[in-house]
């Protein structure tokens, strides 16, 4: 069974959670749309990606 984390930043009507899968992968979905699916990312992918969101890369104005 996955054990779904969401972010500490989230609201009624912007809930994200990730998961980590026993093959290592990484999950996204949107909590409030649970049946909507959800985005896999390898370790590789999720790690460049949060270091890319600490560098401040994905900040609205740079985008």
């Amino acid at each position: 069974m996955l054990k779904w984390r969401k972010s500490s930043f989230t609201n009624p009507e912007t809930c994200v959670e990730v998961a980590k899968t026993p093959a290592g992968s990484f999950l996204i979905r949107n909590s409030n749309s649970r049946d909507a699916g959800t985005a896999e990312f390898t370790d590789s992918e999720w790690q460049a990606f949060i270091k890319g969101v600490k560098n401040g890369e994905f900040d609205p104005d740079k985008l």
